[in-house]
């Protein structure tokens, strides 16, 4: 608008002179990349210093920035000869090839592990995959995730055996029943899945593993695929991926692994003032925050080339070019920075981006003539505004009108109106999105309570003050929206001390918001695994949490209007509030179940360590799939350990499979938390341990319902106390009256052993992997 009234200002007046350039520092239009006499490339890759070509040639930082350039192929192509890249079954140890080196990253070819089936489940080819960075400059970058495509596959990764590194292990699940499932682009766990690294990783294997040897989906789908590489390179092309014989070729050749690089091992400040510092001038020096430490060195604003070779960073002549310069007058470079003015004649700063240079006022009718046609223009294109503004407007109104009918608002007002003076009538609200968003600035990233696999939770403050948690969902069925609202409406009606209470909906988005009440104080797996709680967490305390988890569940399954199904029962789903009174929260995977059945088919979905086996196999899901997972939750409670950890020892590894056969081996006290063996009698605590043994039954009709869990518990907990003043008068003689040959496994030192290397048993009988991977030992 404003270039547009200066033009017809302007038109009357004398031209005004072309943009003038002084230079008042020398500059170079071409910067050096590499030291002088050295190779600036390797066939198509720049090699920039601190990197060199050729093995102790001078051209590099150190030996670890030597590249390999391969002259046998064309055009040649450069290696990391000290990083290297192992495969299984060979034993075969390649040297990585670059793709690209950045002033951060180096990208890097690596491999993609798969495994495929014939139709009986039989394995006819496979092949793992691994990195080994064998230096501390080097680390697997945050922008990598490891990724699986199979429709009966889940990934693992871990930490090479026998290599010194961090200990971390990583995965996730991909599945589907049938090829119309799999949506292309999407990476969310149906046909294709991906998980994130943890920072400073410098070492890793990876396979694929399968739940069901492909038996199930052979026909469209007949290998698995796991790979690390570059989340942004990798496009998931949906079921044609699983049929192109080239896939795995074609995503090694796309798909990079990024690897961040830095100089040295120690901060900025360390290396000052040391022959260890290569930061040249007019740049400046940049700490690594992740990994072991080091820095990188960068050019200071206005300022380019390569900072780590002499004389440094050089000035950018912003006024080199006349034609093509920030001024709309003079323009004079200054050191980094550069400055603009007008001529003799003319005001403004000169600034293209800016006000430019207009001439200085004076009485002339052109003058008035041309603002007055600049005012009717402006007030012209002021009317167009308003009328375009109010277009959208309105568009933004109809799309959430769109969205509010499309996500069953109309049902929704049909259910309220049906059930006018209920509680329905009373407790159901209705929010709208602004509402919403001002509760959450926008949700605002510093606003998330927390991520999950349906949804982000954030935290919402309403007009009238209260907090609430807002849960945002990723997706949603169409085909499902009668069955949604008839939940979000049952669901409001819950009016339990233990169940999270849902407030109400909002239906004007993309995806339906849900507005639950907010408890605050953490989750149950929180307070036991990250000691959290365990001042507060004696026997007594956490016979409370049960008893209040099973009497919510029970309420759930038998006292609601419409039976529900929580399906996804677990200790990071019960939340605590400042009272430290138990809330079951998440009901993102929960199922309504009409009175007139026990049993429904349904697609399987649950957290591993806690998913019902039998609902596993059969996907026939029932209440006693609840029960099952309350009977690992309560295992977990009075073990302090994790339903599933890959860092345990094999038998060690599922806590249920661990508890049932310790309890079979009369080995109770050596899996139990010492807390609760101090506070608990030899009865009671027997008599908890048949109660879990019961819930974790492989037969769903064996196993108790919540209300007897519930009741159960209820009873038992009422001996704690008096089983604790016992415990400390008769502690010693509960085990010294030992019959000989009788052994107390009390505090046995084997319990949780350090295991050095991995071994993951995958679902199916003899299917699992060990990681034999020979490699050099790092420097």
């Amino acid at each position: 608008m404003f270039t547009i009234l200066t033009l017809l200002y302007l038109s009357f007046l004398p031209s005004l002179p072309a943009a003038t350039t002084t230079t008042t520092a020398t500059t170079t239009t071409v910067s050096n990349i590499t030291i002088l006499g050295c190779p600036t490339k390797c066939g198509h890759v720049t090699i920039p210093y601190p990197f060199g070509i050729g093995s102790n040639s001078g051209c590099s930082v150190g030996p670890w920035f030597d590249i390999t350039c391969n002259t046998s192929f064309n055009p040649p192509k450069p290696f990391l000869p000290r990083i290297l890249f192992s495969y299984t079954g060979n034993s075969n140890i390649q040297p990585l090839e670059i793709v690209d080196i950045s002033d951060a990253h180096i990208r890097v070819k690596s491999t993609v592990a798969f495994k495929c089936y014939n139709q009986t489940g039989g394995i006819i080819s496979e092949r793992p995959t691994g990195l080994v960075v064998a230096s501390s400059y080097f680390t697997l970058s945050e922008l990598n995730k490891l990724m699986a495509v199979g429709c009966d596959d889940y990934s693992f990764m871990s930490p090479v055996a026998g290599i010194e590194g961090k200990n971390f292990s990583s995965g996730c699940v991909s599945v589907c029943s049938n090829v119309q499932d799999v949506v292309a682009g999407s990476c969310s766990g149906m046909g294709c899945c991906a998980t994130s690294l943890p920072m400073g990783l410098t070492t890793y294997v990876a396979q694929p593993f399968t739940l069901k040897r492909h038996t199930n989906v052979w026909p469209f789908n007949k290998c698995g695929y796991t790979f690390l590489g570059e989340e942004s390179a990798f496009t998931f092309r949906g079921a044609s991926d699983f049929t192109d014989p080239n896939f795995a070729n074609r995503t090694a050749e796309t798909v990079p692994v990024v690897l961040n690089w830095v100089i040295g091992s120690r901060s900025c400040n360390e290396y000052k003032n040391t022959s260890d510092y290569y930061c040249q001038q007019n740049s400046v020096c940049v700490d690594f925050k992740g990994g072991n430490g080091g820095y990188r060195c960068s050019c200071n604003n206005g300022y380019q080339g390569n900072p780590y070779l002499s004389p440094g960073c050089i000035d950018i002549d912003e006024c080199a070019d006349p034609n093509d310069n920030p001024c709309d007058g003079i323009c004079t470079n200054l050191p980094g920075s550069f400055n603009c003015s007008c001529p003799h004649g003319y005001e403004g700063d000169g600034r293209k981006d800016r006000n430019g240079c207009r001439a200085r006022n004076s009485r002339s009718p052109a003058i008035k003539l041309s603002v007055g046609m600049g005012v009717g223009f402006l007030s012209i294109l002021i009317g167009m505004g308003w009328l375009y503004f109010s277009h959208q407007r309105r568009k933004v109104i109809k799309l959430r009108e769109k969205f509010f009918l499309k996500n069953g608002g109309l049902l929704m007002k049909q259910q309220i109106d049906s059930n006018e003076g209920s509680s329905v009538n009373q407790s159901t609200k209705i929010f709208t999105t602004d509402e919403l968003k001002k509760a959450t600035k926008n949700f605002s990233k510093d606003r998330i309570l927390g991520r999950g696999g349906y949804g982000t939770v954030y935290k919402g403050i309403l007009g009238d003050g209260s907090i609430v948690a807002i849960k945002k969902s990723r997706v949603m069925d169409e085909s499902q929206i009668e069955q949604f609202i008839n939940e979000v409406v049952i669901l409001t009606q819950i009016n339990h001390r233990n169940v999270v209470k849902l407030l109400g909906c909002c239906l004007e988005s993309e995806v339906p918001l849900l507005v639950y009440e907010c408890v605050s104080n953490g989750t149950l797996f929180h307070h036991i695994h990250n000691n959290g709680g365990m001042d507060w967490l004696s026997l007594d305390n956490r016979l409370r949490i049960a008893i209040e988890t099973a009497g919510a569940l029970a309420y759930l399954h038998s006292a609601a209007q419409k039976p529900i199904i929580h399906r996804d029962v677990k200790s990071a789903n019960i939340l605590l509030d400042e009272n430290l009174v138990t809330k079951i929260s998440d009901f993102g995977a929960s199922r309504l179940i009409p009175l007139t059945q026990t049993q429904v088919t349904t697609l399987v979905q649950g957290t591993l360590g806690y998913l019902d086996p039998e609902y596993f196999h059969t996907s026939q899901l029932t209440d006693k799939s609840d029960v099952y997972s309350f009977g690992v939750v309560l295992l977990e409670l009075l073990t302090c350990k994790k339903p599933l950890c890959m860092e345990r020892s094999q038998e060690q590894r599922n806590l249920a499979t661990y508890f049932l056969v310790s309890l079979r081996m009369n080995n109770l006290f050596q899996i139990l938390d010492r807390r609760v063996v101090r506070e608990g009698s030899l009865e009671q605590l027997q008599a908890i341990a048949s109660l879990v043994k019961r819930c974790l039954h492989m037969n769903g009709y064996d196993r108790p319902t919540m209300k007897e869990v519930a009741m159960e518990l209820e009873g038992l907990r009422k001996f704690t106390k008096q089983a604790w003043v016992n415990n400390q008068h008769g502690s010693e003689d509960r085990f010294t009256g030992m019959s000989e040959g009788q052994h107390s496994d009390l505090y046995n030192d084997s319990l949780n052993p350090y295991v050095n290397s991995i071994e993951l048993s995958s679902l199916n009988s003899g299917d699992h992997i060990g990681l034999l991977y020979p490699v050099d030992e790092p420097r």
